[in-house]
């Protein structure tokens, strides 16, 4: 009775996948820190009395969470996507889109309603504060309609924690399956 070798290409490409995976989960918990990290500088900027320039190209990133002022020159549309009011219901929130400048636009929620009817805006100059997109959420309300709930860093996706926790486990996985099918090609 002789025992069977370890078969040696699919012991490396194993090895490689489980390498892999762990990697990726070591990756996960570097952007748990990272993310830990930007949410905490969202938060002081959330708390800045400064205004800042809304940003018109980009994603506006230094300037997330901070309260800007634009001039709505033109009302290119008005369209109500799904919101949160300030008290916590759930309704619709009345988003334009405004022409600042020539070439330029900015999408503006105006505020928050139970109606799906187009509130009446013109323009003008709103101020508020700036939200992941950029967008920037009107504070006060425009339009008569009622203050809608804020932007808060604290509700920005941070789940890299279960997606490290998701790696390591794939790769225990992959080795006890391994483990499993070795001991069954030997049986």
């Amino acid at each position: 009775m002789t025992a069977r070798r370890v078969p040696i290409i699919p012991t490396i490409i194993v090895l490689a996948a489980v390498a892999t995976m762990i990697a990726l989960g070591v990756w996960q918990l570097g952007r748990l820190a990272e993310k830990e990290t930007l949410i905490a500088r969202y938060t002081a900027a959330a708390g800045e009395g400064e205004v800042a320039a809304f940003p018109l190209g980009g994603t506006g990133e230094d300037v997330l969470f901070r309260r800007s002022q634009v001039a709505c020159a033109e009302v290119e549309k008005i369209e109500a996507v799904s919101g949160t009011s300030a008290r916590g219901q759930k309704g619709w929130v009345h988003r334009a889109t405004c022409s600042v400048s020539p070439g330029a636009v900015v999408m503006v929620d105006l505020g928050y309603s139970r109606d799906l009817a187009k509130p009446g805006f013109a323009g003008g100059a709103i101020t508020g504060i700036i939200a992941p997109g950029p967008r920037l959420v009107a504070d006060p309300p425009q339009a008569g309609l009622e203050a809608m709930a804020k932007p808060d860093p604290g509700d920005l996706p941070n789940n890299h924690l279960a997606y490290a926790g998701q790696w390591f486990f794939f790769a225990l996985t992959a080795l006890v399956i391994y483990v499993l099918a070795l001991r069954r090609r030997r049986g």
